[in-house]
């Protein structure tokens, strides 16, 4: 089966050899590629031992009987036939949140074994990690890890020059514009088919959209079995409510109420806490962008949440609100302008690319604005902090004309530099407020990546 390359290969290869090197953890949600990354890794080195802990549970054993990292090493090498030899093997526990003794058994390989390779993942691991204060502070490195980008998208359709040429662009030197209509296209089969791996890989092998939706069906079945798992102390119909009511509040501010089953807020609030846990939703969190860092200004009563794949959104869509037709034909045939201002798709697409394109190895807050003031609706959809300075990025397809949050916004702020995102090539947008001139980039929604500090 051929790999998807991803972005997190060169992050990988980047660890191997550093000098520093610590035991790594591969964070994200189930079915996003972390496994197979991670053996495509394993190809760069002599040996390889792969442990699942959730279908080898006997070998949870060794680790829970011998702490010495050098007899626990002999015992691997013999049950997999494998040598473990300090920088020609790689040793990987998979689903490592089945197995709490492998899992605090990294802290005592960076201090007994340091020179080893030693890597592991998990789909729910937030949740152990969560149960163990302090845990592997300053002994344990991590990666976060999403599903597909469009970039990484269109290197799976066969496109990198595609990829290169939108890094290469600006406002200076759009995209021709034969190009940029292909891209704009591509973007559009990114919405419907989304970046989990599986309906991916079903698109480049079929390319029948059909296939797609069989994957995303099983991926969303296997989200619902999921919440079992969660915790003994949220039922998994409160869990299964509150995403409904994520997706089909999707681009707006969280209201508990709407919430099927009339729940206290506090139990919706733990399920949400759960759902972001384990990777699936994303929270938006207001932030009255007065300065760095914008953390400091967050007002969680105002919260908006994302859920992780545009596809997967679609087929619950489908699967239960009794159907997803309308948002699809505008994905498919709508206006550019329809398409962005309508389709919460696009905002939401533009959260997970700005995530997608951050330095894997933190965690990337999303933060956005509105006017708190009484009788008001303006909005800015996301607040960056770019070159440590607040960036807006309004997701809108219309003319300099209609951003008038983001202008609000500019004044109010004394910002001088914006971003819109929308289905247009690059350009820049230029007007004087007062004193001050203002400057409005133009990014495309396939490439608002580029703003990301890496």
């Amino acid at each position: 089966m051929a790999y998807f390359k991803r972005n997190i290969d060169k992050r990988l290869l980047e660890w191997k050899e550093s000098r520093n090197r610590k035991p790594l953890l591969v964070r994200g949600a189930r079915q996003i590629g972390k496994s197979s990354s991670i053996r495509n890794f394993a190809r760069s080195f002599r040996y390889f031992i792969e442990i699942n802990f959730e279908m080898h549970r006997n070998v949870a054993s060794l680790f829970e009987q011998e702490y010495d990292v050098d007899v626990l090493c002999e015992r691997l090498s013999v049950l997999y036939s494998t040598p473990v030899i300090p920088g020609e093997t790689l040793l990987f526990f998979d689903e490592v949140q089945a197995c709490e003794s492998a899992l605090k058994s990294l802290w005592f390989f960076k201090e007994n074994l340091p020179e080893l390779h030693v890597i592991a993942a998990g789909s729910l691991l937030e949740f152990s990690l969560k149960n163990m204060p302090a845990y592997g502070v300053g002994r344990v490195s991590s990666i976060f890890m999403y599903p597909l980008s469009f970039n990484e998208f269109l290197s799976a359709i066969g496109k990198d020059e595609w990829v290169e040429a939108i890094e290469k662009a600006s406002a200076r030197k759009p995209l021709f514009e034969a190009l940029h209509k292909e891209l704009v296209g591509a973007y559009r089969t990114f919405l419907l088919v989304g970046g989990m791996p599986a309906s991916v890989r079903a698109w480049v092998e079929t390319r029948n959209y059909q296939e797609c939706i069989d994957e995303l069906s099983d991926i969303q079945q296997t989200y619902y079995d999921d919440f079992t798992k969660y915790s003994k102390k949220i039922s998994p119909e409160v869990l299964k409510n509150t995403l409904q009511s994520v997706i089909a509040q999707t681009g707006q501010k969280f209201m508990y109420s709407k919430v099927s089953g009339a729940y206290p807020a506090e139990e919706v609030k733990r399920s949400l806490d759960m759902l972001v846990s384990a990777g699936i939703v994303k929270p938006v969190r207001y932030t009255a962008a007065n300065g760095m860092p914008l953390g400091a200004e967050v007002n969680h009563k105002f919260t908006k949440y994302l859920y992780l794949d545009s596809g997967l959104l679609l087929r619950v869509l489908d699967l239960d609100f009794g159907g997803s037709k309308p948002l699809t034909e505008m994905i498919v045939a709508g206006s550019e302008a329809d398409l962005v201002n309508k389709g919460k798709l696009a905002e939401l697409s533009v959260g997970w690319e700005l995530v997608k394109a951050s330095n894997s190895r933190h965690g990337y807050e999303l933060y956005y604005w509105e006017n708190l003031d009484k009788g008001t609706t303006s909005e800015v959809d996301y607040i960056v902090a770019r070159e440590m300075q607040v960036l807006p990025v309004e997701v809108k397809s219309g003319t300099s004309g209609k951003m008038k949050s983001l202008r609000l916004f500019m004044n109010r702020k004394h910002i001088e530099k914006a971003i819109r995102t929308s289905l247009e090539n690059f350009g820049v947008l230029t007007y004087d407020d007062g004193d001050f001139s203002r400057i409005i980039s133009i990014v495309p929604i396939y490439a608002i990546g580029l703003i990301v500090d890496k």
